[in-house]
């Protein structure tokens, strides 16, 4: 079961009494404890229609600061406090609601806080009363653009509006304003504003304001981003330490192919460079030596084996899109010809065989991850606690019936499978797919995080996106669903990856040098419109809205932020949580070690010799190229290419052998695929849920220890030291974060120090859905919790 306890946020009290006002904070404590005490009991809104009238909202000067001048009845005092709401350069405050209250998420008495509920073209915001609680010294991972209330217009998911109890969709014009407002996010947050105390005019206004500007369609330059792009151009300061490869010159691509030994056998070209060929690729990419430049321009980029990796043996990961469906006799036999000769250059007996992978046939389609997703997000988007515990009993027969652990296990089978083909058996391999920017992407990128340990630094898995995703034409833009244009385009294939990812993380720690916070982070910072690396769907539609690729000379082109430079959204403090302290950097060989290492590489290259002569079964002939030319023309085919049944052979072969042996974590890294080793990533989908969370235990209870003990190490290292007196030790570059493990939540550093959720000792809603008590046994998956009673 999910349960565990959570502390109590500070800022978590009751609906207050009518007599009471909200900032009761500024009254002694015996005061704030009786006013605390009584604030539990709900109060009918004609109460508060009174003493409403003692609370006065003035503006100061300019939109960001507003003063609320508040009158504590029982000490006849009058006192002032200045919630600030912060806007980034170029935001505008769009619309305003006062007397909002905001739901604390803990049960369905429905406690919360008053405050101020803002929208602007950046950001739905929510100013507390109690703001300042929440600044206490041990929240310490906080991001500088996006507060803990704070929503960007691009992380709302779904609006709901509860009209007599009734929970409904608000979309387009509304005739009747809803009581409560609720809001879904992309990060699976939930918030809930009542509305049952703010003035009608207000409500109106605050309710169509973000109805509008979150759900509408929007067009690409009216996104926050070029705003933000302009009023901050004189601000823009990137990270001198950053030093992620973008891949947007060729000297970026050339480095590339000598990091991997792939210049052997394969050229960076720009001869798409100002996008002349193709608005689909980037100016530059790599191709197979062999393969003329003037075949690039042909068919526009389309049907053109793109190199993505080289392997230490030789072989090399490349990935093709189809070319356009042609009902032409004559534009389809001059493909044909075409392909037949791109086929010829990748697949050279017996020293280069190609194996071919069709993405679009015989792997998942886009349709199964969006559906699967918008089933898995559900059993995390919780209203209350009482809907936690209802659905809590059927939970795993719910995430079973999802399909997102199973699409997670399928992939990272399929990158297995490639990987196989080219550690083992020394192959080409050619992805397919009709874009190769969804899937293709996905795919390159596990295999290439599989086998090279530079991937797995946060520098290299850093460039990896950059190459695979952002340069690769992934269409960010469609698949995030940014302009809200089109529902169905709406596909996470992105997060797809992070989850696969996190699996690895989770399984081989010490593997990678960056941690589950980052890969958490870094999902966070999709709806983050500041940043340009996920807004766009090619580098040709960013450098033309950017203004690189107008005619306008005399406007200056616009210098977006990348996401890479950590620095803008967190403090050097927060950002130690983004790197593994125990990942250990690969240690350098010495020349007799590099020999041997290289001889082993020149006997893996004559493996295929013996192979020379493969029945046509294998596919090494005219066979496989007639169905890779079936492929890439849109036809599709019934099976793969190669025997399955060989398939299944080799890879459960090459799969046990990897994990019988000893991991070595700067080589060869599999995951472990069976049922049960396929786990929800915890730290991003339950950490807004209270109910969910361990105090004082769970993994980062075992990381602060760990920490510990590499600190005292440390101590002693340095007082050895310096009784030889030698060099002193540099300092252990620890999280300070963690410390006091006991106090701290498993889902940290999102949740530290939270309130406390009292798990009931029988959930009584659970057991009346399920009906019968004594058809339980014959259940399937309904196990019952009933905790430490």
């Amino acid at each position: 079961m999910r349960a565990a306890s959570r502390r109590s946020r500070p800022w978590g009290w009751a609906e207050p009494q009518p007599l009471v006002l909200v900032a009761a904070a500024a009254a002694p404590a015996g005061a704030r404890a009786a006013a605390s005490a009584s604030a539990r009991r709900c109060f009918p809104g004609r109460r508060y229609a009174g003493e409403r009238s003692s609370r006065r909202w003035r503006r100061h000067q300019g939109p960001q600061a507003l003063l609320r001048v508040e009158i504590h009845t029982n000490e006849k005092e009058v006192t002032e406090k200045e919630v600030t709401l912060h806007l980034l350069p170029g935001e505008q405050l769009l619309c305003e609601a006062s007397t909002v209250l905001k739901y604390v998420q803990e049960d369905s008495c429905q406690h919360g806080v008053y405050g101020r509920l803002v929208c602007t073209d950046f950001k739905i915001a929510f100013l507390g009363d109690d703001e300042s609680a929440l600044d206490n010294d041990e929240t310490q991972f906080k991001n500088k653009v996006i507060g803990e209330n704070d929503i960007t217009l691009h992380c709302v998911d779904q609006i709901y509006g509860v009209f007599d109890e009734k929970k409904k969709t608000l979309f387009g014009q509304l005739k009747k304003y809803p009581e409560k407002l609720i809001i879904h996010c992309k990060d699976l947050r939930v918030f809930q504003f009542c509305l049952r105390y703010t003035k009608e005019e207000e409500v109106k206004r605050i309710v169509s304001g973000i109805i509008h500007h979150t759900q509408a369609p929007k067009l690409l330059k009216r996104l926050f981003l070029f705003s933000y792009a302009t009023a901050a151009q004189n601000n823009t300061v990137t990270d001198p330490k950053n030093h992620t490869v973008m891949f947007d010159t060729l000297k970026d691509w050339c480095w590339e192919l000598e990091r991997t030994k792939g210049n052997m056998k394969y050229k960076a070209v720009s001869v798409n460079e100002g996008y002349k060929v193709c608005e689909r690729l980037p100016a530059y990419f790599v191709v197979p030596t062999p393969l003329p430049e003037e075949n690039v321009q042909r068919f526009q980029g389309h049907g053109i084996p793109i190199w993505c990796w080289s392997c230490h043996n030789g072989s090399a990961l490349l990935k093709m899109s189809a070319l356009p469906k042609e009902q032409d006799d004559g534009i389809l036999q001059i493909q044909k010809s075409f392909l037949d000769g791109i086929y010829k250059t990748i697949h050279r007996p017996p020293y280069e065989v190609v194996k071919t992978e069709d993405l679009s046939s015989n792997f998942l389609s886009l349709q199964e991850i969006q559906t699967a997703y918008s089933k898995f997000k559900q059993l995390f988007l919780i209203d209350n606690s009482t809907e936690f515990w209802d659905t809590d009993i059927k939970w795993f027969s719910l995430l079973e019936s999802s399909s997102w652990l199973d699409i997670i296990r399928r992939c990272l089978k399929k990158a297995i499978e490639i990987t196989e083909c080219m550690e083992a058996q020394n192959m080409n391999v050619l992805l397919l797919e009709e874009n190769a920017s969804d899937l293709c992407c996905l795919i390159s990128s596990l295999v290439q995080l599989m086998m090279d340990p530079h991937c797995r630094t946060r520098i290299g898995f850093q460039s990896l996106i950059q190459k695979e995703w952002v340069m690769g034409g992934h269409c960010f833009l469609d698949r995030c669903n940014h302009l809200r244009q089109n529902d169905k385009e709406e596909v996470p294939v992105f997060l797809l990856f992070l989850d696969c990812v996190w699996q690895l993380v989770h399984q081989h720690p010490p593997a990678f040098e960056f941690t589950e916070t980052y890969l958490t982070v870094l999902s966070d910072s999709l709806y983050i419109p500041i940043f340009s690396t996920f807004f766009f769907n090619s580098p040709h539609q960013k450098d033309t809205n950017m203004g690189r690729e107008g005619q306008d000379t005399q406007s200056k082109p616009l210098n977006l932020l990348t996401v890479w430079d950590w620095s803008v959204q967190f403090e050097p403090k927060a950002q130690t949580l983004l790197k593994n302290p125990l990942y250990v950097e690969k240690p350098k060989l010495d020349k007799g070690q590099r020999k041997g290492m290289r001889f082993k590489h020149q006997r893996q290259l004559s493996l295929p010799l013996t192979q020379s002569k493969s029945s046509p079964k294998r596919g090494f002939f005219r066979e496989e190229t007639d169905h890779l030319i079936k492929n890439l023309l849109g036809k599709r085919i019934s099976k793969l290419i190669n025997s399955s049944d060989e398939l299944q052979d080799n890879f459960r072969e090459f799969y046990d052998s990897w994990h019988s042996k000893s991991t070595d974590y700067h080589g060869l890294l599999l995951p472990h695929i069976e049922g049960p080793e396929i786990k929800v990533w915890a730290q991003r989908y339950l950490r807004w849920i209270p109910e969910a969370q361990i105090l004082g235990g769970g993994q980062v209870a075992t990381m602060s220890k760990l920490l510990e003990m590499m600190e005292e190490v440390q101590s002693l290292q340095e007082k050895i030291d310096e009784r030889h007196h030698s060099q002193q030790a540099p300092q252990a570059e620890g999280p300070c974060l963690l410390r006091n493990s006991a106090r701290l939540s498993s889902l940290f550093p999102f949740a530290l120090l939270q309130r406390h959720s009292s798990k009931p000792v029988l959930p009584t809603s659970g057991w009346k859905a399920l009906g019968d008590e004594d058809d339980l046994a014959k259940r399937e998956d309904e196990f019952v919790d009933l905790g430490d009673v």
